[in-house]
């Protein structure tokens, strides 16, 4: 007799299929457990500490490009004008990440409220400190809408323009020292409202960078002659 169409046969193949059947329903079934087990990536909202810092920092990068580029061509000092040119072209790049953010995030890129409002507002608990400025504390007073640390204003921006030479490039160092000390609050505090990885790592690579330039800048300024 033909063993598969024998009752053993049958019941055989019948177990088989069913061993089958209840191996995918187990793979299903973990499958599913570990979906559901994973954290929940979501974007930040609109008004969350992360958009508003991506606004924010991208129009206090924009005066830094906008002031390294006016020195370059009022000095011939070439130490001056590396910092500049290092400076331009790594805060043009990192405000580009963070228009890229906006976009994946599928946020606007003009905020729905006033600038800086997402300073105002409390750290996160149990956030990690890592990446902080060694003087920083990531809590701030910023009243929303006021003007962003170290932002050089209308007629500071107007005299640096006008200035030459060793002048120049003393007002474009006070300017700047004081817009890196602004750019490394900003990041200390995103860095107490954020978990997000993207921003923390962008943030952190900030505080370090500009912390770095700001001694640099300073020993440029002292080494200037006497006005």
């Amino acid at each position: 007799m033909d063993q598969a169409k024998s009752p053993s046969g049958g019941r055989r193949v019948r177990l088989i299929i069913a061993g089958a059947v209840a191996a995918a329903l187990l793979v299903v079934a973990a499958f599913a457990a570990g979906s559901l087990s994973a954290p929940t990536v979501t974007a930040p909202s609109t008004t969350s500490a992360e958009a508003g810092f991506a606004r924010d920092m991208q129009t206090h990068h924009n005066q830094a490009v906008e002031m390294s580029l006016i020195v370059r061509d009022l000095t011939d000092d070439e130490d001056v004008r590396l910092l500049a040119y290092d400076i331009a072209t790594s805060q043009s790049q990192q405000a580009g990440q963070m228009n890229g953010w906006l976009t994946v995030w599928n946020l606007p890129q003009t905020a729905p409220e006033p600038e800086m409002t997402w300073m105002s507002r409390p750290s996160l608990k149990g956030v990690s400190h890592e990446g902080m400025s060694e003087m920083g504390t990531g809590e701030t007073s910023h009243e929303p809408g006021s003007p962003m640390p170290g932002m050089a204003t209308a007629e500071q921006l107007a005299s640096l323009k006008a200035a030459t030479g060793d002048e120049a490039v003393r007002q474009y160092l006070t300017l700047m020292i004081a817009h890196h000390q602004g750019g490394v609050e900003m990041a200390d505090a995103v860095l107490v409202r954020t978990n997000e990885r993207v921003v923390r790592s962008l943030a952190a690579s900030i505080v370090k960078a500009q912390t770095s330039e700001i001694g640099y800048m300073q020993d440029l300024l002292a080494a200037l002659p006497a006005a």
